[in-house]
This record gives structure tokens, C-alpha cells and sequence, in this order.
């Protein structure tokens, strides 16, 4: 009979707790640099010069098309053959941003061209300047529509980032890991990371929630 015994989890809690201060801040830095590389792709490939375009829809092709596992071990063991060497936490940081901007290209491609030409007509014929029609007639109401699409690609950005664990990478489910290695409770420490893990995407989730309703929604629906 198996007994369960979650004294090594609560001895090892501190490790846990950095492994998700790790999680969060390689999430929420994927999820910045992949957000502008978005933006960039989704201007290319609706405005871009077709050499642009084609750019962008093969790297979105090849990203979407291809398992994350793939992706970060193609980064971790294949830039050493070009000379090329990244540590395990720069890795996983260009995977998951690399990740993030492929579907986010997407989604903000899909909120740009669902603004109608009429509303971007109506900025010119007031004498709007480019930058100042697509920061407020074209952005504004683009983030309103891919805001609930976006949230969502976070939250699996964050839950994603536990596969780097397998280079080495410093986040929670390698805290997790490091953990087993020295206590041999499985059970007990992979039932806690689930739980946290649990956690945090009901935590976003809230807060995502929270703030479209308070920012994003239309005065009726607050």
C-alpha cells in the first residue's frame, strides 16, 4: 500500500515558489516579445509587398504546423551545428516567443481586417495622419475584438513553458523535477505542480476577465 506522505512538498516549497516566479516572468516575457512580432507579421502579411507576405504565412505555417517540443529542441540542438550556442533559459524563451507570434499573427490579422474600410475612410476625411488612424481607429477596436483570443494564447503559453523543462530550463515543472530526483515522491510533488498550475490559469483567467470587463466592454455589459 502506497503512503502518501506531502512533508517533502511543504520542505521544498520555497523551490516551488520560485519555479513559479520563473514560469511567470519567462510567460509574461515570451508573451511581450511575441505580442510586437505579431504586430509586425500581421502588418506584413495584410500590407506588405508579397515577398513580405510569403515570408510571413511560411513561418506561421511552419510554427502552427509543427509540435512545440519539436520547435525548442530544433533551437536548443540544431543552432550548435550553425556555431550558435543559447543556455537553456534564452532557448526557451526564443521557442515560446517564437510560438506566441505565430498564432498571434493570426489573431491580429483577423482584429485588423475586421475593422470596415468606412471607419478608416471617416479617420482620413478628418484629417487624421496614418500613425494617428491606425493607433485609434484601426488598434483600439482591433484589441477589443482579439482580446479574448489573445488572453487565451497566454494561458497556453504559460502552460506550454513546462515542456522547456526537458533542456534544463528554470521554471516549474523543472523545479518539480529537481525535487523528485532528491525525495522520490512523484505523486506528492506532480499533484502539488497540478494544482498550481490549476491555480494560476484560474488566476488569469479572472484577472483577464476582470479587466475586459472593466476596460474592453461596452458600458451595458459592465
Amino acid at each position: 500500500m502506497y503512503r502518501f506522505d506531502f512533508s517533502a512538498v511543504w520542505q521544498a516549497w520555497p523551490e516551488l515558489l520560485e519555479g513559479v516566479r520563473q514560469t511567470l516572468l519567462l510567460s509574461g516575457c515570451a508573451m511581450v516579445f511575441g505580442m510586437i512580432l505579431a504586430v509586425l507579421g500581421a502588418l506584413g502579411k495584410s500590407w506588405g509587398p508579397w515577398p513580405v507576405r510569403l515570408l510571413v504565412s511560411a513561418y506561421v505555417e511552419v510554427i502552427r504546423n509543427t509540435p512545440f517540443p519539436i520547435q525548442l529542441f530544433m533551437i536548443f540542438f540544431g543552432l550548435p551545428v550553425l556555431n550558435i550556442r543559447l543556455s537553456p533559459d534564452v532557448t526557451a524563451l526564443l521557442a515560446l516567443t517564437l510560438n506566441f507570434a505565430a498564432y498571434g499573427v493570426e489573431i491580429v490579422r483577423a482584429g485588423l481586417e475586421s475593422i470596415p474600410k468606412g471607419q478608416i475612410e471617416a479617420g482620413r476625411a478628418l484629417g487624421l495622419k496614418r500613425l494617428q488612424i491606425f493607433r485609434l481607429v484601426v488598434l483600439k477596436p482591433a484589441i477589443k475584438a482579439i482580446y479574448p483570443a489573445l488572453t487565451s494564447q497566454f494561458i497556453l503559453l504559460m502552460l506550454y513553458s513546462s515542456v522547456c523543462s526537458t533542456i534544463a530550463a528554470t521554471e516549474l515543472t523543472g523545479a518539480a523535477g529537481d525535487i523528485v530526483s532528491r525525495t522520490f515522491r512523484s505523486f506528492e510533488v506532480y499533484f502539488a505542480v497540478t494544482v498550481i498550475y490549476l491555480a494560476m490559469s484560474v488566476f488569469f483567467w479572472t484577472l483577464f476577465d476582470a479587466i475586459e470587463r472593466r476596460y474592453l466592454a461596452y458600458p451595458g455589459r459592465r
